[in-house]
């Protein structure tokens, strides 16, 4: 096919049947093109889990285009004319099919936003982008909302968006009297544990699942990460049974405990649908629809119902508004100087803290954690140590299977690592080992002590937790939110302080909290 009108151009996070690049689509002028590339798996050390939730979704969805009788044009990875990267495939596939126009939906990651402009300039073709109505609010709207104000929180602009769009509201008010259930939503589990959990639903990998599942063991041989367990939904249809089984068994108990963790279960309480929406298999709008008639038709609480519709209401839509309103520059951020390296135990699990080898081996076998474990544990850790703020966000954008950069790196750089110096979040989250204590059983079963921050037995969390508030006293003084525990440093003695700052030397020379091979 020559002298097409237009090529579509769809991105591996872009799977939506609905999106606007697909308005006006005409079968006998337009094509779609689509393309697996190895830049996408490489430009961030992705893992096995998620490069082939990316390509088995893809495929998958290439199939469901032709299906409705879109012409397309789609270049594997392993194709011996695979130009390596988006850019690139996309100049040879244009020098090809010679369209006249280029359109596509508004991408969710910068670098390729700019790399797909290039070539469109490159061959001087005019290039659509149209705003992506998988979103509730439009990067615009997010626009009008931040102007003028001096700080932003989520909070008011979730407020907006439950007015805007009458969810969980009764006339003007909120349903139940209030806007944040949140303290009804933080218990940890007791010393039985959870008991009999709902059992996660996972889809045997078809056919087309598994051979991606091989050319990734392949060709990507020497990335983290496994693929033996790999059930996750890479249809949509698959994707709507995995909304319903959430909504079913596990939004009634989803508030009490989404803060929880228990060694050894990933699953606990999670809805394990951000990679579903992140790829567009799911609509948030239906999402949300189905969570609030669970509480309509008295299946689940509205403390539940109220926490969960917050985090794809509130909180997916707020990140993706900081991110389009402050990159490029975002990414550079480093609001607290910090230097230190990621520890290369983040690759392989292989710690002796039982929370974070039970969170990393977690992640790198199933590509997923929940929200907790990403910003109190992993996210906490190399905050305190001091990591340079850059290759944490390389490591959350390259291991889990939802990770799509619009989302990670607001919540990574600002919300967990305090970055961008309080443009997210209101103060850096940071606490002893004594709160992973309170939230599971970690600590019984690790040589560590939570209650100890220096010595041969101190928990590094607890150890980290000290010198992170010596190192910033200054600047986080005028914290009001951090006026408490700053002055706690003050009650300590020049010999306590010197323990701890020789314990935290010891921990980012690698001496402690590493596995040691015998």
């Amino acid at each position: 096919m020559t002298g097409l009108r237009t090529l579509v151009i769809v991105l591996g996070d872009q799977l939506d049947l609905e999106a606007t690049a697909f308005d006006g689509f005409e079968g006998e002028l337009d094509a779609v093109w689509m393309a697996e590339v190895a830049d996408e798996a490489t430009h961030v050390w992705s893992s096995k889990p998620r490069t082939a939730m990316f390509l088995a979704a893809m495929r998958h969805f290439a199939l469901a285009l032709e299906a409705t009788g879109h012409s397309l044009h789609y270049t594997r990875l392993d194709a011996p004319h695979n130009g390596g990267s988006l850019g690139a495939q996309l100049q040879a596939d244009i020098e090809r099919l010679q369209p006249a126009r280029l359109v596509m939906t508004a991408p969710g990651d910068w670098r390729v936003l700019q790399a797909i402009k290039a070539v469109a300039q490159t061959n001087g073709l005019p290039l659509d982008i149209r705003e992506d109505r998988h979103f509730f609010c439009s990067v615009r709207e997010f626009a009008a909302h931040a102007k003028g104000r001096k700080s932003l929180r989520m909070e008011y602009f979730y407020r907006e968006q439950r007015r805007r769009h009458r969810v969980l509201m009764h006339g003007d008010d909120p349903v139940g009297g209030q806007w944040n259930f949140d303290a009804d939503n933080r218990e940890a589990f007791d010393a039985a544990g959870p008991g009999a959990l709902p059992p996660r639903i996972g889809f045997e990998p078809d056919a087309i699942t598994q051979d991606v599942i091989g050319l990734v063991n392949s060709r990507f041989a020497q990335h983290p990460g496994r693929l033996d367990s790999f059930v996750w939904p890479v249809t949509r249809e698959l994707a709507l049974q995995s909304l319903h089984a959430f909504i079913r068994d596990r939004l009634p108990l989803f508030g009490r405990y989404q803060d929880a963790m228990w060694p050894g279960d990933p699953w606990l309480y999670h809805s394990h649908l951000s990679a579903a929406l992140n790829l567009k298999l799911l609509n948030p709008r239906e999402v949300v629809a189905a969570a609030e008639a669970a509480y309509r038709d008295g299946h689940a609480p509205l403390a539940s119902v109220e926490g969960f519709i917050r985090q794809i209401l509130g909180w997916r839509e707020y990140v993706r508004g900081i991110y389009w309103t402050q990159m490029p520059g975002y990414t550079e951020r480093n609001a607290l100087d910090a230097r230190e390296d990621l520890p290369a135990w983040y690759w392989t699990g292989e710690t002796d803290m039982a929370c974070l080898r039970d969170a990393l081996q977690q992640t790198l076998t199933h590509g997923y954690a929940n929200h907790i474990q990403r910003l109190m544990v992993t996210g906490l850790y190399v905050l305190m140590l001091g990591v340079q703020p850059g290759q944490v966000h390389a490591w959350y954008l390259a291991v889990y299977v939802d990770a799509v950069e619009w989302v990670e790196l607001p919540n990574t750089l600002g919300m967990s690592q305090y970055a961008d110096g309080g443009l997210m979040g209101s103060k850096p989250y940071i606490a002893t080992g004594k709160y992973i204590q309170r939230m599971s059983p970690h600590c019984k079963g690790c040589r560590y002590d939570p209650a100890q921050r220096s010595g041969d037995t101190a928990c590094p969390f607890t150890t980290l937790y000290w010198d992170f508030l010596m190192r910033h006293e200054t600047s986080l003084a005028t914290n009001p939110r951090m006026a408490l525990q700053v002055k706690n440093v003050a009650r300590l003695s020049d010999e306590q302080k010197l323990a701890v700052s020789e314990r935290a030397a010891a921990i980012r020379r690698g001496e402690v909290g590493a596995k040691r091979h015998a």
